[in-house]
């Protein structure tokens, strides 16, 4: 879930977006916990949010069947290895050029149009924690902190039964943050953050307007691709599948 908060999971953008460390990552902006803004009923729709990638796939279509045919020929194993390929030297997407980001957003088109996983939100597949190995968010990437001071790793943990979810994020700082979900729909969730940890340590009470929203675009048993409620992509890999959020 795109839950953002970059605690980084996004200041949820993992929340600002979603697990920013969305999705549901989370974000913030002074540490890498960072606060969403309140979803609109737009955002809470159970249309699936509006991206660029469908009508890039229809134009490719309009012009010509064979580049589609092509397309659709590839199974997701092919693709999952050229988009962990093209990301692997990218830095999370710190790296990354408008040019590295535009490639790997129709890359994740592609893997998304064969997803098998068609509700993630009623499968076992999303419960555990995840890495976060690309996004273009910006403030769970804080690249505008020196790299010694940016988190060098964001996870994001989802209990499906117990609807939360949580976004952690390694040294310098090892601040967290937990949310509740709430199911929009069998792929997206709205996100309402709770608490966050300064420090891993110090417990702080979210404000009510720390909200955001999740769409879950892509699951299977390793990797996991989530858009948030402003338009960032995050794709996670499975590290644990047992992991549950503490109370």
């Amino acid at each position: 879930m795109a839950l953002s908060s970059s605690v980084s999971l996004s200041n949820s953008s993992l929340a600002n977006e979603s697990i920013r460390i969305s999705p549901i990552f989370f974000s913030s902006s002074s540490s890498s916990v960072q606060f969403p803004t309140k979803p609109t009923s737009q955002n809470l729709s159970n249309k699936p949010l509006t991206r660029q990638c469908s009508s890039k796939r229809s134009t490719k279509t309009k012009v010509s069947f064979f580049p589609a045919f092509l397309t659709k020929s590839k199974d997701a194993k092919t693709l999952k290895l050229e988009l962990l390929e093209a990301i692997q030297s990218l830095d999370r997407g710190a790296d990354a050029t408008p040019e590295d980001q535009q490639r790997i957003d129709q890359l994740t088109c592609k893997l998304e149009a064969v997803n098998r996983t068609k509700e993630p939100l009623k499968s076992d597949l999303l419960n555990g924690k995840w890495e976060l190995i690309y996004t273009t968010s910006k403030s769970i990437l804080q690249t505008q902190r020196p790299k010694f001071l940016r988190s060098r790793v964001n996870y994001q943990a989802i209990n499906a039964d117990t609807l939360r979810a949580q976004n952690m994020e390694t040294g310098p700082f090892f601040n967290q943050v937990t949310a509740d979900l709430t199911p929009v729909n069998s792929r997206k969730v709205a996100v309402k953050f709770d608490y966050f940890k300064i420090g891993g340590l110090i417990p702080v009470k979210a404000p009510d307007s720390a909200r955001g929203s999740l769409e879950i675009t892509y699951l299977d048993e390793d990797l996991r691709v989530s858009r948030g409620d402003k338009g960032n992509l995050f794709i996670l890999k499975m590290v644990d599948r047992s992991y549950r959020i503490p109370n």
